[in-house]
């Protein structure tokens, strides 16, 4: 790596950012992506858990002094979370048929005589970390579209009930600390609705052959720039899951989706992470529209506004200077 692309990947490593600006089969060692980018996605995706827990405690107490200890709060997350799901997703990649080794890649000759390097290396590692802490990146640079990172439809399913499930289930989490379950659940559910109508719209666009391509009676769906093996469904579900959850993980590409189908992960980009979401990162977008729609709702009916019990009011403190008190 050359000093300004390491200082990339490291910035965008550690942001959960993971903008990947290279190929990790021609660029990394094996000890490089182990050490570096799987301890990096860890890290990341606990702090954000971190937070969004700092958050819920934020609105939840109403006498305390403190909102947690973060240093608490990141070991829990990578203990008690992330790595046991990780382990056991991790198996059932390796099971699946992706690779987890440190062995030199192999040459083979091919039935046309030419010879082809076959990439491996500590894949299983990576792969389902980068989608449960809503991280991404890849050991390869076709991504999720390579077989050994991405092999079978099943472990495309599963890596995206993987970035999912933590932001989801952060909404259940927010219900019960705030004693209000009822208000936890219906966030969530406003989450699933506007997902739902986007995974719809999207896949009804792609479910049909591209206009310039009606001359060529082609049947089917837009197969463009997707993953034969898992065909338009599979893609279109990844293209939704991963945009609204700022994971950077993608079996199709999606300057090859029709109009409307590349419409809706852009207005998903677009909504700031208020579906789902990534780790932390869902429950305080959602919490905050939630907050700003009951503040304007208040405002156009005249009394004040209130949201879980608590009034959302402005008060005068510190020397006079106005400030929002919740």
């Amino acid at each position: 790596m050359t000093t300004d692309l390491a200082a990339n990947t490291a910035v965008s490593f550690t942001t959960t950012t993971t903008w990947q600006a290279y190929g990790g089969e021609q660029t990394l060692r094996y000890l490089a992506q182990v050490i570096g980018l799987v301890a990096q996605n860890f890290l990341a995706g606990a702090a954000g858990l971190a937070i969004g827990f700092a958050f819920i405690r934020g609105i939840a107490r109403e006498r305390s002094a403190t909102i947690g200890n973060f240093w608490v709060d990141l070991i829990r997350s990578l203990l008690w979370v992330l790595l046991p799901l990780t382990l056991i997703g991790s198996l059932i990649l390796i099971w699946q048929g992706v690779p987890l080794n440190m062995a030199p890649y192999t040459l083979v000759h091919t039935l046309e005589g030419r010879r082809q390097t076959i990439a491996q290396g500590p894949v299983a590692a990576l792969e389902f970390i980068k989608n449960l802490g809503t991280n991404g990146g890849g050991s390869f640079n076709a991504n999720g579209a390579h077989p050994y990172a991405n092999p079978t439809p099943f472990t495309n399913f599963l890596g995206m009930l993987a970035i999912a499930v933590l932001p989801a289930s952060l909404m259940i989490a927010f219900g019960h600390m705030t004693r209000k379950p009822r208000d936890g659940w219906v966030l969530l559910m406003v989450m699933v609705a506007l997902f739902l109508v986007g995974l719809v719209v999207c896949d009804w666009a792609e479910a049909a052959p591209p206009p310039q391509l009606a001359g060529l009676h082609i049947v089917g769906a837009n197969m463009e720039g997707k993953e034969v093996r898992f065909g338009a469904g599979e893609s279109v579900l990844t293209a939704i899951v991963t945009s609204n959850t700022s994971t950077g993980s993608y079996n199709s590409m999606h300057d090859s989706y029709q109009p409307l189908g590349a419409a809706v992960p852009l207005v998903f980009l677009l909504l700031g992470e208020v579906v789902f979401g990534g780790l932390g990162a869902g429950v305080y977008s959602m919490v905050m529209a939630a907050l700003v729609g009951v503040f304007l709702g208040g405002l156009m009916v005249g009394r004040t506004p209130e949201y879980l019990g608590k009034k959302i009011s402005s008060a005068r403190k510190h020397g006079g200077l106005p400030c929002m008190l919740f």
